[in-house]
């Protein structure tokens, strides 16, 4: 099922070597990030009718468009201005990974030369078996890590193994790693907007 991503108003994108940075290459930045978005009631509607995730259908968004009532041509029109906005992050599937075989999970985490890290995680991002990947502030002298990429894999020694190509991957940059093994999967939601009382709402709101 597809759902997706709100973006905050207070997400960083400053991506300096103390702050955060993602290397996945399915996240694309917004390409008018910098632009004043006004969320009309529409926008709204249509938000909290998809931020639970997309009807499983063969039209997902006609189906929204006549709960929202407006066009399936202006929900897709809709979605897409407010994914260039930033307004929405992304539209993903997000699939329950212990459901489709791969019970061992493991966050996989670097310490990375600074000087390397960026061109580093991109390598890593775009691995088949890396499903995330991002730069994270370290916290010495706690924790030296800096690079962070998830890996999956059948078994821990799946993971072990695809760990050491990533260590392959690093050479001489990597200073140190570690795996760490999920235990359970956690619902993942992102940002969501309250639903207003439907006694003070329409079926159809009237500003566009």
């Amino acid at each position: 099922m597809s759902v997706y991503a709100l973006k905050s108003k207070n997400s960083n994108t400053n991506n300096s070597l103390d702050k955060e940075q993602s290397f996945n290459p399915v996240e694309q930045v917004a390409e008018k990030i910098n632009q004043e978005f006004n969320l009309t009631a529409v926008d709204r509607a249509l938000i909290v009718a998809t931020q639970e995730g997309l009807p499983v259908s063969e039209r997902p968004y006609q189906v929204i468009a006549e709960e929202v009532g407006i066009s399936e041509d202006e929900v897709i029109c809709r979605l897409e201005t407010m994914l260039e906005h930033g307004v929405i992050r992304r539209i993903a599937v997000i699939p329950n990974h212990y459901r489709i075989g791969f019970k061992a999970n493991g966050m996989t985490v670097w310490n990375v030369k600074d000087d390397d890290i960026s061109r580093l995680g991109r390598q890593i991002g775009e691995l088949p078996y890396v499903s995330h990947c991002y730069q994270r502030p370290r916290h010495e002298p706690y924790w030296s890590y800096n690079l962070f990429a998830m890996v999956h894999g059948t078994e821990r020694a799946q993971v072990e193994e695809r760990a050491e190509k990533l260590k392959a991957i690093l050479g001489d940059a990597c200073l140190g790693n570690e795996i760490l093994y999920s235990s359970k999967i956690l619902k993942k939601t992102g940002l969501r907007l309250a639903k207003k009382d439907s006694a003070s709402s329409s079926n159809k709101p009237e500003e566009k």
